[in-house]
């Protein structure tokens, strides 16, 4: 037979529960401004996955590859993130919409700030740039082989893929010093384009 469980140890064990449940499950995901990550804890993270990628990797453009790829991943997450937050129902189905949220809702959600520039490619409709004059990915990080901010640019191709709009993103340097997020459509994309025109 079982034991009989008595009323204050029914009560204690039903608290118990709700106080255990209540502790898994997440109450929200919107962020208060003291929720940041500082920027030395992002600097010594961000640095260590460099120096891990570079130890699997033979080429710098190896190395590109996998900061890229370790930044899809990351976009993918960050848009869906961003939305929710943004408590907006409305999906962006135009280029020039996706890419204002991506430089700021997007941005400022990430870096704490809207992206320095975005602009149209003036002899090409499938290319854009996203200009940024310091990355943050770019700050702490002074011997790395490649342009770190090919992890940003890894990010902004996950947002893109995830949102329908496949794109190759790469990272260049300018002559300014700057930082320049290069995005080029694939070409179903501009198609869709031209038929919600």
């Amino acid at each position: 037979t079982l034991p009989r469980v008595t009323a204050v140890e029914s009560e204690l064990l039903s608290l118990h529960m709700s106080v255990s449940v209540s502790t898994l499950l997440p109450t929200r995901t919107a962020r208060k401004r003291s929720e940041v990550v500082s920027q030395s804890a992002f600097a010594f993270l961000f640095s260590e996955m460099i120096q891990y990628s570079q130890t699997r990797v033979n080429t710098a453009d190896e190395l590109i590859a996998k900061l890229e790829d370790a930044g899809v991943g990351v976009g993918r997450r960050a848009l869906e993130l961003a939305c929710w937050r943004e408590r907006s129902s409305k999906r962006e189905t135009r280029v020039r919409g996706i890419l204002q949220f991506i430089t700021q809702a997007l941005w400022k959600s990430l870096f704490g700030a809207h992206a320095d520039s975005l602009q149209k490619v003036q002899d090409s409709d499938d290319e854009f740039m996203i200009v940024e004059k310091e990355p943050l990915v770019n700050a702490f990080i002074s011997s790395a082989p490649v342009n770190c901010a090919a992890f940003v640019a890894g990010v902004v191709r996950g947002v893109l893929e995830a949102a329908q709009f496949p794109a190759e993103v790469s990272a260049h340097d300018n002559e300014e010093g700057a930082t320049v997020l290069l995005i080029k459509f694939a070409p179903e994309v501009l198609e869709r384009e031209k038929r919600q025109a």
